[in-house]
C-alpha cells in the first residue's frame, strides 16, 4: 500500500495505457448484457431486421429498380453495415463515462480510456456481427463477391470514425445542455434514416437531392463503398475526403470541448444524467 511508485520508461507507460484501454474495452462489450455471445445476438438481430425491413419496402415500393445491378441484397447490407456503425458510435462516445463518473475515482482511469474503450467495444461488435451475417449469407444464400473488400472495408471505419467525432461534439456538450444534447442527438440518428443515402444511389438522384445530402460524412462513405463493392458503379457526387475532414475538424473541436468540460467538472453533474 505504501510504496514508492517507480518511475517508468515511455514504452512501459505506453504498454500499460493499451493494457487499461483493452480491459475497458472488455467492460464496455459486457456492459450491454453479462453473456457475451447474447450481447452479440443481440446486434446480429438489430442488422438482421433493417435488412428484412428494407428488402422489403424495396419490393413493395418497386425500387428494386434504382438499386446498382449485382446482389441485391448486398446492396441493401452495404448500406445498413455502415449506417449501424455510425450509429452505435455516435452513442457510444456521447454515452462515455464523464469526469464525474465513479469509474474516475479510479486510478489510473481517465476520460480518454473511457472514450476510446465505448469506441473500440462499439467497432469490436459492429464489425464482428457483420462478419456473422455476411458469412452465413455467403454460405446459405449466395456467394458474396466484393470488388474491392479491403477499400470497402476502410469506408466501414471511416463511418465509424466519423461517428466518433461527432459523438465527441455531443459528450463535451452534454453537460451544459443534457436535455438539448439528447434531442439533437436523435434528430439526428432520425434524419440519418434518410439524409445517409443508404435507400438511394447518388448517381441516379437529382442535383437538389445531392445538395441536401451532401453535408452528411455517411452519406459520402456509403457512396463510395458501393463503389468500392460493386465493380459496375462509380460513384460520381461523393467523395472520401470529406468525411475524412469532416471527421478531423468535429474530433479537435469535441476533444477542445472535452478538455474545457473537464476543468470545471462538477459531481452534480453526474445526479442530473
Amino acid at each position: 500500500m505504501f510504496q514508492r511508485s517507480a518511475p517508468k520508461s515511455k514504452l512501459h507507460s505506453a504498454a500499460s495505457l493499451l493494457e487499461l484501454i483493452y480491459h475497458s474495452t472488455v467492460r464496455h462489450i459486457r456492459k450491454s448484457h453479462g453473456n457475451a455471445v447474447i450481447g452479440l445476438f443481440l446486434n446480429i438481430i438489430q442488422s438482421l431486421v433493417l435488412v428484412i425491413v428494407f428488402y422489403f419496402m424495396f419490393s413493395v415500393l418497386g425500387l428494386r429498380g434504382s438499386a446498382v445491378r449485382g446482389d441485391f441484397i448486398l446492396y441493401i447490407m452495404s448500406g445498413i453495415f455502415l449506417f449501424m456503425t455510425h450509429i452505435k458510435a455516435i452513442g457510444a462516445v456521447a454515452g462515455a463515462e464523464g469526469p464525474t463518473s465513479p469509474m474516475m475515482h479510479h486510478l489510473p482511469m481517465n476520460t480518454i480510456v473511457a472514450i476510446t474503450s465505448a469506441a473500440l467495444g462499439t467497432l469490436y461488435i459492429q464489425v464482428l456481427a457483420m462478419g456473422v451475417i455476411l458469412f452465413m449469407y455467403d454460405v446459405l444464400a449466395s456467394p458474396i463477391t466484393v470488388y474491392k473488400p479491403a477499400a470497402a472495408f476502410s469506408m466501414l471505419l471511416l463511418s465509424w470514425f466519423s461517428g466518433c467525432a461527432i459523438g465527441m461534439l455531443f459528450l463535451a456538450l452534454k453537460p451544459w445542455f443534457p436535455s438539448a444534447v439528447a434531442i439533437v442527438s436523435q434528430l439526428y440518428t432520425r434524419a440519418n434514416m434518410i439524409t445517409s443515402g443508404k435507400m438511394f444511389l447518388a448517381n441516379t438522384m437529382p442535383g437538389y437531392f445531392i445538395a441536401m445530402f451532401s453535408w452528411n460524412p455517411l452519406f459520402h462513405t456509403i457512396d463510395q463503398a458501393r463503389g468500392f463493392t460493386f465493380i459496375n458503379y462509380n460513384p460520381h457526387y461523393s467523395s472520401v475526403s470529406y468525411p475524412i475532414y469532416f471527421s478531423l475538424a468535429c474530433l479537435v473541436i469535441g476533444l477542445m470541448g472535452e478538455f474545457f468540460t473537464r476543468q470545471r467538472a462538477s459531481i452534480s453533474w453526474f445526479a442530473r444524467r
